[in-house]
C-alpha cells in the first residue's frame, strides 16, 4: 500500500497494490499493521455501504464528541468526488478541505481522522461507496454543514441536477455552528 499525505495534516490517500490478470483482480483493502505504521492506532468497529445514482450529493456530515468518527472511505463501483472538511479546533487548516476522486477503477481510499466533516458527489451512473468508522452512528450527535457553504467553497464539479436530501439542503453553514463546535472566539 502507498500512503500519500495530503495538504491537510491527518488526511491520507491510500493506494492499494492491485494484482490483475484475465480473471479480474485482487487487492488488500486494509492491513492493520500498515495502517498503524503510517497513520497510527485506529480501532474500526463498523463497516457501512451506500448505493447512489448520478448527481447525488451526500453530506457534509460529522458527529459531535463523544461520537466523533475517523473514517476510511472507498468506492467499489462508480466514481465520486470525496471531500473531507477540517473542523478541528486548533487546526491551522480549519474550514479548508481535501477533495479526491475515488473510483472502482483507481481503487484509492481516503482516511480522515476525528474532527472532519465528510461528503461525496456521485459522478457516474451509480456508485457503491463503503467506509469503516471507529465510533458508532449516534443520531443525536449527528450534524451537517450545507454542501454549498461559500466560506468552505467546495468545488464539487456539479453537472446537471444535484440530488440532496432535505436535511442536507437546509443544513446550516459552518459559521452558524461555531458555538456548538466550541469556537465562540473564532471568525471565518
Amino acid at each position: 500500500m502507498n500512503f500519500i499525505e495530503t495538504d491537510i495534516q491527518g488526511v491520507w490517500i491510500i493506494e492499494p497494490k492491485v494484482f490483475g490478470d484475465s480473471r479480474g483482480y485482487f487487492m488488500e483493502a486494509y492491513r492493520e499493521s500498515e495502517f498503524r505504521k503510517h497513520i497510527g492506532e485506529i480501532r474500526f468497529i463498523q463497516d457501512n455501504e451506500s448505493s447512489s445514482t448520478r448527481g447525488v450529493l451526500r453530506g457534509i456530515h460529522y458527529q459531535m464528541d463523544p461520537f466523533a468518527q475517523s473514517k476510511l472511505v472507498r468506492v467499489i463501483q462508480g466514481v465520486v468526488l470525496d471531500v473531507a472538511v477540517d473542523i478541528r479546533r486548533n487546526s491551522p487548516a480549519f474550514g479548508k478541505y481535501v477533495a479526491v476522486e475515488l473510483s472502482g477503477e483507481n481503487k484509492r481510499q481516503l482516511f480522515m481522522p476525528k474532527g472532519f466533516a465528510h461528503g461525496f458527489y456521485v459522478k457516474s451512473e451509480t456508485a457503491i461507496f463503503t467506509y469503516k468508522v471507529d465510533a458508532p452512528y449516534a443520531p443525536d450527535y449527528e450534524r451537517a454543514i450545507r454542501f454549498d457553504d461559500p466560506d468552505i467553497g467546495v468545488e464539487w464539479g456539479i453537472t446537471g441536477e444535484v440530488k440532496v436530501s432535505d436535511k442536507d439542503r437546509i443544513a446550516p453553514l459552518l459559521r452558524e455552528q461555531l458555538r456548538d463546535l466550541g469556537f465562540e472566539d473564532l471568525k471565518i
